[in-house]
């Protein structure tokens, strides 16, 4: 099956502006923008047809292309990254039996989250939708909540039932718990990592529907396969003791940088 990740990034965002085009320090101190490391994650990943970066913005196009990645020029009326995906899908006007959505804002994705997520929609034939879910460990749990408490976003967690079918994703922590953690207990909170993949059929289908309240709401563009009747599947990924986060926020930054340390990243 012929696999198309599209790395969607806007620089008009809401709550941090110019975001993808943002540097990154890695463990000599060498600076890339975020962009540039979300195509390097994109590039780990192994059984990959194509990968493309999707734009409305001249200066992510500008700075993508000068570290050789190539782009889709997509329309400013897309409101989210599955709609930019589906664009892009159609202006590439090739078939792909799954498009991954790789969000530009998590240059911590391990290659293998997108492995696995590609193969668990690959043996789940009924699902249309999948995107993957990772086990709080407790100094995660400690920073959503954390984030919380200072009135800003930290992450999105995800609930699903015993068939691995989402229930629900949410801006806030569920399900709601009142006990601490340490790293030897069975957390019962799950990291929604945000990366999709979709069958074509999917994408196309999500364009012709109109946002819902719930997606509204949380602005999450995942609610609105939900709101539709489009089960998502979620697929469980193990973090490796590999640490994973999204770039948020501007403190996100220096979180990022010190992870990129750890990790010995350039």
């Amino acid at each position: 099956m012929s696999v198309l990740i599209v790395i969607p990034a806007r620089y008009a965002s809401t709550r941090y502006p110019g975001k993808p085009l943002v540097t990154l320090s890695g463990c000599s101190g060498q600076a890339k923008s975020l962009i540039r490391r979300s195509w390097d994650a994109a590039q780990a990943v192994e059984g990959i047809a194509r990968v493309v970066v999707a734009t409305d913005d001249e200066r992510i196009s500008s700075a993508a292309k000068d570290f050789g990645a190539e782009v889709v020029m997509t329309s400013e009326d897309c409101t989210n990254g599955t709609e930019r995906c589906s664009d892009a899908l159609d202006r590439l006007g090739q078939t792909y039996d799954i498009v991954v959505n790789l969000q530009g804002d998590a240059p911590l994705t391990p290659h293998w989250f997108v492995e696995d997520l590609v193969a668990g929609l690959k043996a789940n034939p009924d699902a249309n939708v999948a995107t993957p879910v990772l086990r709080c460990d407790a100094d995660a749990l400690a920073g959503f909540l954390e984030d919380r408490r200072q009135g800003q976003v930290g992450g999105t967690t995800a609930v699903f039932d015993k068939n691995m079918r989402a229930m629900y994703f949410s801006k806030e922590v569920i399900p709601f718990t009142d006990r601490a953690y340490t790293d030897d207990d069975l957390i019962p909170v799950f990291h929604h990592v945000g990366v999709y993949a979709y069958r074509p059929d999917a994408l196309a289908a999500y364009t012709q529907w109109p946002s819902g309240p719930l997606e509204t709401l949380e602005g999450l563009e995942q609610l609105r396969f939900m709101e539709n009747g489009e089960p998502v599947l979620c697929v469980e990924v193990d973090g490796k003791g590999r640490a994973f986060w999204e770039l948020n926020n501007p403190s996100d930054v220096a979180r990022i940088e010190l992870k990129l340390a750890e990790m010995g990243v350039e």
